[in-house]
């Protein structure tokens, strides 16, 4: 079997005048798990559709598990197990039978999976009660019994911490490692909270006004993350132009007037000082720090860290 799970190739959806998703090509292979990350309005949950089948691409392709097109995706589809915004429940219906329903539309002829799944995400003592009578902690673990319940490949969960306590987000994110590791099934994941992300993903897909800015893995990732250099001094117009001058591959951002932080490139401090000290420039700080998920998100967007 290919270790590709999902090709997409120049992947486009139009909405009138906006454009959701704007070209986009991304490769994901089997047993990773991928943080899928972006800001409000960034696309996540329409490429997620798209690629689901809950919606038709404007323009692009894509390739599910080595297929693209008719009946041989179709069959495809009935290996990927899906939460796409709020879960869809029947709220009349008890916990069991929502899995069941479920199970019975994907197909699987297993009548032990329903119970299976539903111990899986820990909803065992709560099986014969309505949905609608379930925690949102509880709504989100059905939700996840049901995309289960077909013993899927391919996992795709958008905002599956939605409404968790601390709690039950470490519980989900455990389970989400354990179906990972023994299931080898792929999972594809958003979230607001980016630090869970970075506690579960092993790639991370970062996503901008429909446009796939960066893809990294959680080692790239945490090499970019773990420093930066802060540097305050007297003359920031004059300190960018050095910068530009004689490290054009970096990156930094101008904090505030007398801060620059300088990415990805913590063994340039003694030649920057170096430079600073020939252009007259006083400095109060030159220093290493940690940077977050959430900050490197904001530098490589230029935005606020609304995802």
């Amino acid at each position: 079997m290919s270790e590709i799970i999902l090709e997409t190739r120049n992947l486009t959806k139009r909405y009138k005048n906006a454009v959701a998703l704007d070209n986009v090509s991304i490769t994901l292979k089997k047993n990773h798990i991928y943080g899928f990350i972006g800001e409000n309005g960034a696309g996540k949950s329409t490429f997620m559709k798209v690629i689901s089948g809950l919606i038709l691409p404007t323009a692009g392709e894509y390739t599910l598990m080595g297929e693209s097109s008719g009946s041989a995706l179709d069959d495809k589809r009935k290996l990927v197990g899906t939460m796409i915004e709020d879960p869809y429940l029947f709220p009349k219906y008890t916990v069991r039978q929502n899995v069941e329903l479920q199970r019975i539309l994907v197909g699987n002829p297993d009548k032990t999976a329903t119970d299976r799944v539903i111990e899986l995400v820990g909803l065992e003592d709560n099986k014969n009660k309505k949905a609608k009578k379930l925690s949102m902690g509880m709504k989100q673990r059905l939700g996840l019994a049901m995309a289960m319940v077909g013993n899927p490949q391919f996992l795709i969960l958008d905002e599956p911490i939605n409404g968790l306590d601390p709690k039950n987000i470490v519980t989900l994110r455990n389970m989400l490692k354990q179906i990972n590791q023994e299931k080898e099934c792929t999972i594809f994941v958003s979230s607001h909270i980016l630090s869970e992300l970075y506690l579960l993903a092993t790639d991370f897909i970062f996503i901008h006004k429909g446009r796939i800015i960066e893809t990294v893995t959680h080692e790239e990732l945490e090499e970019k993350c773990s420093q930066y250099i802060q540097l305050k001094d007297d003359n920031v117009p004059e300190t960018v132009t050095i910068l530009e001058k004689h490290f054009p591959d970096i990156a930094y951002k101008v904090e505030a007037e007398d801060t620059i932080k300088i990415y990805g490139k913590s063994d340039m401090k003694a030649e920057l000082a170096r430079h600073l000290m020939e252009a007259g420039i006083i400095v109060s700080e030159l220093s290493e720090k940690e940077q977050s998920l959430e900050e490197y998100f904001m530098t490589i967007t230029g935005g606020k860290a609304n995802v």
